[in-house]
């Protein structure tokens, strides 16, 4: 059934009419612009391209002066519309001139507007231009007229991508030598080094036709491209590399889950209504999801974004019957694939037996690509600057997948040190596993004891891998993540089960459930919170919706039955939660006891230690935990007042400072004194240097990253830790920044291997 035609169905139709004219580029702008401003009821409305890479140039208006055309120039990042330039996110202000960021242009006359929503205009996910309106009276736009606006935009990028109005040169700035750039620096997802050819990842997709009168065919096109998606998605799934490995599968079951999803295709649905072809609707919900997910603090919804990313894309490419990758190419025997971003799905389509690296100009290392690569033994890098992209198929190209470089055309001596590393790095790879089974023991005859950190099915591999004495941090939210539901007892209970069988008679702790803050649940609403790190999450919300908890301890103890249950709380602030929560465990017990069912062997219970009011009542935690285990990532960020997923300040404190590794130390003492047995989990201890000081401080057991136990276990015996106890205690009085470089002299001056 055809819809109604509706007021974003009219502008839609007559905004194709001018596209559709022979009229030139610039007259089609200006009369889009008319055309904006009397259907929002708006006195402004203005287009900016941006020409030479780096300015943003007033094309035309309705409503500021007609002689600022052509003339009103600004960079990008400057001003109001530079700061949606370079950040590709809309802005909706009441009161423009009051925002820090305004910057005014006498030519333009533009002082007698008050309020100004701007959308950036995007080309393949590039920035080209920006879409502005404007009113003298002070008002809030609506999300209606957002969208509208966003639409137009798309719309508007037509007429980049045919040249008329600006060049591609002059777009892209006209004066970048393609390939010229030879180093890049970036983030290492997936450590490893590669040396290879250049393979780009996907063509561009350019989308030519925006708008569309035929809503019947689209809607079919939408259909037929869906299911080819989904078909495509459970080709993938059926491989049988894929089938035998947990963890691919777990993460294919939400990128299924996401491809699935019903709103995100009643949105495209709902697109294509107002007049947009089935490609052009995805891109619009792609362009608006990437917005708000943009505007989020959870870095969990952050990384889900290159799966979504993924998704909108490769759903595209079916539309327009460009569904292939490289990776459905004949792929040279050394390839090195280079993306704008990727999703796990794209990742295992390729040939693993030629496919050396990856790099990502976007993505995260905690993505489930990123995952997924670490899994596989792919090195992969992210977070590399955009000229990355711009780079010719077929040169040479060499990762160093641990020092996050990448070198392209490298010169002779260049390439002859990397494969000089790449031999060195073999050996070392081979020390590891020679060590699998060896003692960690330091030289002086000290036990140490490392264990692993997990959440999913690999990190028990990765523990038998590595030859761990189990798993000192199980997380199980990522199970309840990935769920639109909450899941059942005997699902839980199931998923519990599989993780102590899989770790053959080893410990395994689990942490209940730490949502809330970076983590969100789909099936339990919260309100926004100005600080979701210090607000409703862990044991906080487990304490107040007490029947979350209550499931979970009751899945555990189930799963449990026959062996030892570890179980901790997180975000532990103060002795009266432990014991609440504790005593909600003891109920449990006591009803699986009551109903005859079979119970663990023995029961442990303890506790995260994670911020600091709980440091100052050790004396009275103590007496009623089995064990506790140090969160060094969350502790020190309260610790330093400082969020580690703020890339400004993230670097600015170090945990090897003497107030952060004195308070770590008086942590061992309480423990030491009271006989309790203490825990170090987090990223310190995964990094040699780091566990240095930790054992030099007291800890004996650390818990980290399956591919840190390898160069942990080999500096560990190499270490002579009564000297290293001396050498530390004459640093903790210090007020250093940081005693790392300390550290570090002393490692290289006694033969400890770092």
């Amino acid at each position: 059934m055809t819809p109604s035609n509706n007021a974003p169905r009219l502008l839609m139709r007559q905004l194709h009419e001018i596209m559709a004219s022979a009229d030139e580029a610039e007259v089609r702008l200006n009369n889009v612009v008319h055309l904006v401003a009397s259907n929002m009821v708006a006195e402004v409305c203005s287009a900016y391209f941006i020409r030479g890479g780096e300015t943003l140039e007033l094309f035309a208006t309705e409503g500021l002066k007609s002689e600022a055309v052509h003339i009103t120039r600004l960079r990008v990042g400057e001003g109001l519309v530079g700061l949606v330039a370079s950040t590709g996110s809309s802005l909706n202000l009441s009161n423009a001139q009051d925002h820090p960021k305004f910057a005014y242009r006498p030519e333009t006359g533009e002082d007698i507007f008050k309020s100004m929503m701007a959308v950036p205009i995007l080309r393949t996910g590039k920035v080209v231009g920006v879409l502005a309106v404007q009113n003298k009276a002070s008002r809030h736009y609506s999300e209606e007229e957002e969208e509208a606006l966003q639409t137009v935009a798309m719309v508007l990028a037509e007429l980049v991508v045919s040249g008329d109005l600006i060049t591609a040169q002059e777009n892209n700035g006209g004066n970048l030598d393609r390939g010229s750039i030879s180093h890049f620096e970036g983030t290492v997802f997936a450590e490893g080094l590669a040396e290879g050819v250049a393979v780009m990842h996907e063509p561009r997709v350019e989308i030519l036709q925006h708008l569309s009168e035929d809503y019947n065919q689209q809607k079919k096109s939408l259909d037929a491209g869906f299911d080819s998606l989904l078909s495509q998605i459970d080709e993938i799934m059926s491989a049988e590399d894929i089938i035998h490995h947990g963890e691919h599968r777990e993460i294919l079951d939400v990128y299924k889950l996401f491809a699935s999803d019903k709103g995100w295709r009643v949105k495209i649905e709902s697109a294509i209504e107002s007049g947009l072809t089935a490609e052009a609707a995805v891109e619009k919900i792609q362009v608006e999801n990437r917005s708000k997910m943009m505007k989020t603090q959870d870095p969990y919804l952050r990384e889900r974004l290159s799966d979504l990313d993924d998704l909108a894309n490769r759903l595209i490419r079916h539309l327009m019957g460009k569904a292939g990758t490289a990776a459905t190419k004949t792929l040279p025997k050394n390839a090195v694939v280079i993306a704008q971003n990727m999703g796990p799905a794209e990742l295992l389509d390729y040939d693993r037996d030629k496919l050396k690296a990856v790099i990502l100009q976007e993505g995260s290392s905690t993505s489930h690509v990123a995952i997924v690569a670490r899994a596989l033994g792919i090195p992969m890098l992210g977070q590399l600057d955009e000229g990355l992209l711009d780079i010719e198929e077929g040169v040479q190209i060499i990762v160093h997948g641990l020092d996050g470089e990448v070198y392209i055309s490298p010169p002779p001596e260049i390439l002859e040190s990397y494969r000089d590393t790449i031999a060195a790095r073999a050996k070392l790879l081979a020390r590891y596993d020679d060590m699998r089974d060896k003692p960690v023991v330091t030289k002086d005859g000290v036990e140490i004891e490392l264990v692993v950190n997990g959440g999913l099915t690999m990190d028990i591999e990765g523990m038998h891998r590595t030859g761990a004495k189990g798993v000192g941090l199980f997380r199980t939210e990522f199970q309840f993540m990935i769920s639109k539901t909450l899941p059942r007892i005997h699902q839980q209970a199931e998923f519990y089960k599989s993780i102590l069988d899989a770790a053959k008679g080893k410990s395994v702790t689990f942490r209940t459930l730490d949502i809330g803050g970076d983590k969100e649940v789909s099936f339990l609403k919260r309100d926004k919170e100005e600080n979701p790190a210090l607000g409703w999450r862990a044991i906080r919300i487990a304490l107040d919706r007490p029947a979350l908890l209550r499931y979970q301890l009751r899945a555990l103890i189930t799963a449990a039955a026959g062996t030892t249950l570890n179980v901790m709380f997180p975000m532990i602030t103060n002795v009266g939660e432990f014991k609440l929560a504790k005593s909600i465990l003891e109920k449990e017990l006591a009803r699986h006891r009551k109903n005859g069912r079979p119970m663990p062997d023995d029961v442990k219970v303890g506790t995260m230690l994670e911020v600091p009011s709980l440091v100052w009542q050790l004396d009275d935690l103590l007496s009623h935990v089995d064990f506790v285990s140090v969160g060094s990532n969350d502790l020190m960020q309260f610790f330093y007042a400082s969020d580690r997923e703020n890339p400004r300040i993230s670097n600015r404190y170090d945990i090897l400072s003497p107030p952060s590794l004195s308070m770590l130390r008086f942590i061992v003492e309480k423990c030491d004194k009271n006989n309790v047995p203490l825990t170090l989990c987090g990223e310190v201890g995964g990094k040699a240097v780091g566990a240095l000081a930790l054992l030099a401080i007291g800890y004996r057991r650390l818990s980290i990253a399956p591919a840190a136990v390898g160069p942990v276990k080999m500096m560990i015996r190499s270490l002579d830790l009564k000297r290293a106890e001396q050498f530390i205690d004459q640093l903790l009085s210090r007020s250093d920044h940081s005693i790392r470089d300390e550290l570090k002299r002393f490692a290289q001056e006694n033969n400890v291997k770092i």
